[in-house]
């Protein structure tokens, strides 16, 4: 049925995953045998075990394949599986016939966990068509109307699976509701607990480098050359952390200080390129990235992490008087020099 919940399926709502699918699919499968093993005393042999082969296979197929609405090729083998099955064990029953279909019972089970599946349609086609065989068979081996009817009364197992379906769609509706509040929420909370630790972690490193020169300011002392110089050079590694947060290392930090005190000018750049990219691709980069800055003593660097999805994941362009000299590094995490 097209508004079958197939975000929450009645397998949910029943418990029937993992160890509880194994159990009612062993209770499944005992039951279908025990049903079609009274086939076997009317039946001719090939004809009986054709129809257990076929019926067992469709109890696992309906229960083992885990998508939900069931997917429409195991749909239909099921709900073929037992009017198939029934002509094989009705052909050669012999007039007088009194005892009901046990295929039809059998069937009727399979049937019942097909419309657990969200094929409530399919099912009763199934159901139909075996109610046909019956019928029909029933019919042409002179059987009277009471014994017809009474072999296709196990339709009424599907039927109380799926009066059962339709009541309980309201609470699959409001489970599947609630299910995706939980979902919202716990996303919610973890994008708040890492935005709280990464403020945590900035917080940190602003108290670690910042502290000891804003207690010399708010003193009121006068800051020395030297002093100024290292404000300088602070402001610089602060605004590396807001507008490169991913290329902020203890060794990159250190190079970029080393490189803005010799009179380099330097530019660190995160434009999201290092999502979804091995730890040790990001590394590369960075070594990379600092082994220019500790060699330059004039000019600028620059350090780019270019957008996601480009072929090339990162670049740095060092400029001196002598040459300038231009570094790629590509999401395999190979390094081209170009000059």
């Amino acid at each position: 049925m097209a508004d079958i919940d197939t975000e929450f399926g009645l397998r949910d709502l029943l418990g029937l995953r993992d160890r509880a699918a194994w159990l009612f699919l062993v209770i499944l499968e005992v039951t279908i045998v025990l049903y079609m093993v009274r086939n076997f005393a009317g039946t001719p042999l090939p004809a009986a075990v054709a129809a257990l082969v076929l019926l067992t296979t469709a109890g696992v197929l309906v229960l083992v394949i885990p998508v939900d609405p069931l997917p429409w090729p195991a749909t239909i083998f099921v709900a073929a599986v037992g009017p198939v099955a029934t002509v094989l064990t009705t052909l050669d029953v012999e007039h007088g016939w009194a005892k009901p279909v046990w295929t039809a019972f059998a069937s009727s089970y399979v049937l019942a966990v097909l419309v657990l599946r969200g094929r409530l349609g399919a099912a009763w086609l199934g159901v139909a068509a075996i109610a046909i065989v019956v019928a029909v068979v029933g019919l042409a081996a002179g059987l009277r109307i009471g014994v017809i009817a009474g072999s296709i009364v196990p339709v009424a197992t599907v039927a109380g699976v799926s009066v059962c379906a339709a009541i309980m769609r309201p609470t699959q509706r409001s489970l599947r509701s609630l299910r995706e509040e939980a979902t919202m929420r716990a996303a919610a909370e973890a994008t708040m607990a890492a935005e709280n630790g990464e403020r945590d972690r900035q917080l940190a490193r602003l108290d670690k480098v910042a502290r000891p020169i804003l207690e010399r300011i708010a003193d009121g002392i006068e800051l020395t050359a030297a002093e100024r110089e290292q404000c300088r050079l602070l402001e610089a590694e602060l605004r590396d952390g807001l507008r490169a947060p991913q290329l902020v290392t203890d060794e990159l930090s250190s190079a970029a200080r080393g490189a803005r005190s010799r009179g380099v000018e330097v530019v660190l750049l995160d434009d999201g390129g290092f999502a979804g990219v091995p730890r040790w691709v990001r590394q590369q980069v960075i070594d990379v990235a600092t082994r220019e800055l500790d060699a330059a003593n004039a000019g600028s660097v620059t350090v780019r992490v270019l957008p996601m999805g480009r072929r090339i994941l990162a670049t740095v362009l060092a400029n001196a008087p002598e040459e300038d000299r231009r570094t790629e590094i590509d999401a395999a995490g190979a390094v081209s020099i170009t000059t």
